[in-house]
């Protein structure tokens, strides 16, 4: 950081605006046939669990009343690819494991092994299928994670005598001689330290030291537009859970909206006192949180371009944030060691979890939002009980002005530790099953 920090606590003003922090109604779409599990049923009760996802379906499309109006942020129309991959995911939603006490995740430990320089990020696909690392040499490596490989899509000339209307038409575009497990971009002119993938896993976006923001098309392997606002280093970028949108923000204490479709931000976020060092966006799309190196955690309006909530308790760099899947709730950590909670209705800090002794590098929460998920530089992954934690803090009685107790007892919560031998953690994805990926690149020293 090189200049800027808060001291004392945010004033109470700064939260009074009112946060539409509830989740957007999902778009009906037309769920996929089941796919048939091979498990042996004891009792012939098929048709009960049917019932039950058709119960679910219904309760999803219910509208949240805190939740901002459908068109208060402009989006494109689903195009019909969009709207398959939303039925995927909710296929796979299906197949989810609830997770609690009884039942934490299982932990996929994924180690960069001889690596010929420093990672700096990792990203992995909404759907789990690729992982992207940015490295210190500007390059970027993409990893397939299935079995099939990465292609690249065949010449234009090979494209004409390609048959339209054949089902398989999106395969037989790809060109199969080009098949690799992995793929390298070089584009930027200095260390990557940004990486997000389009929801659709068509995109990637990329930023670096050399203050450029790229974008890459995982079709044809190759970058398509560079964003030029910032004229510092960029620290983060990140896609919108929708797509079209998304944000960057950097050493020039600045964060920025930008959609794909133009080459300008649409907003600048400026109010940090020092390096904007992550960001994330909220549920709904609709606001993004940052965190800076002057200890504080900002939240914007995308619309208005206004910082809507302002939230003081670090004591040092905040370095990740991540918004619970219900909207409500953001957790934040930092180089001074902790995991805080905060209630985004109103701007209060709800717990500080104390239990590596590190960095905290990574948070995520589980898809449901029962766990939440931090790793940290010291090799460790903590497990919290967030819904214990919620059940607990009694936010019924919450108002402006009277905030509740903060909550220090973290050993009460933590579900349990687990430590890499020498992989200093980078990344945390949980996948739509509920199985947790752990990414960091081996550290022989």
């Amino acid at each position: 950081a090189t200049a800027g920090a808060m001291t004392g606590e945010a004033n109470r003003q700064a939260n009074r605006s009112k946060v539409y922090y509830g989740l957007l109604r999902e778009p009906d779409v037309m769920p996929l046939p089941q796919e048939e599990e091979e498990e042996p049923e004891m009792d012939g009760d098929k048709p009960k669990k049917k019932k039950k996802k058709d119960n679910f379906m219904q309760k999803k499309s219910k509208t949240d009343p805190n939740a901002p109006i459908s068109t208060r942020m402009p989006f494109p129309e689903l195009r019909d690819s969009d709207k398959l991959e939303k039925a995927k995911a909710f296929r796979e939603s299906l197949k989810r494991a609830n997770l609690g006490p009884d039942n934490i995740p299982s932990i996929c430990m994924y180690t960069l092994m001889n690596v010929t320089c420093r990672v700096n990020t990792v990203s992995v696909s909404d759907d789990s299928s690729m992982l992207a690392a940015g490295l210190t040499d500007s390059k970027i490596r993409v990893w397939s994670l299935l079995n099939h490989k990465l292609k690249k899509l065949k010449s234009a000339e090979a494209l004409k005598d390609i048959n339209r209307e054949a089902d398989d038409v999106l395969h037989r575009m790809m060109d199969d001689s080009s098949a690799e497990s992995s793929k390298e971009l070089i584009g930027h002119s200095g260390p990557v330290f940004g990486l997000s993938f389009s929801p659709d896993k068509s995109l990637l976006l990329s930023g670096s030291e050399d203050g450029v923001v790229r974008l890459w098309s995982l079709q044809t392997w190759t970058c398509l537009v560079s964003y030029k606002g910032h004229v510092f280093p960029v620290w983060d970028v990140q896609f919108s859970p929708q797509g079209y949108y998304f944000a960057s923000c950097g050493h020039d204490r600045t964060a920025r909206l930008w959609t794909t479709e133009q080459a300008q931000p649409l907003r600048i976020f400026q109010g940090h006192f020092s390096d904007v060092d992550c960001l994330a966006f909220h549920p709904n799309s609709n606001y993004i949180g940052t965190g800076s190196s002057d200890r504080s955690i900002r939240m914007w309006d995308c619309l208005t371009g206004a910082c809507v909530r302002f939230m003081t308790g670090h004591k040092s760099a905040v370095l990740c944030i991540s918004f619970s899947p219900d909207g409500r709730f953001l957790a934040s950590g930092s180089s001074d060691q902790r995991v805080l909670i905060w209630d985004i209705a109103f701007g209060h800090l709800l717990a500080e979890l104390s239990h590596h002794s590190s960095i905290i590098s990574a948070l995520s929460f589980s898809r449901e939002g029962t766990i939440l998920t931090s790793a940290a530089i010291d090799c460790t992954i903590a497990l919290w009980d967030f819904g214990k934690l919620m059940t607990e803090s009694g936010l019924e009685e919450v108002n402006v002005t009277h905030n509740p107790d903060v909550r220090k007892d973290g050993e009460n919560l933590i579900l349990g530790t687990y430590r890499s031998k020498s992989t200093p953690l980078l990344h945390l994805h949980y996948t739509r099953r509920n199985l947790l990926l752990a990414i960091g690149p081996f550290n022989s020293t």
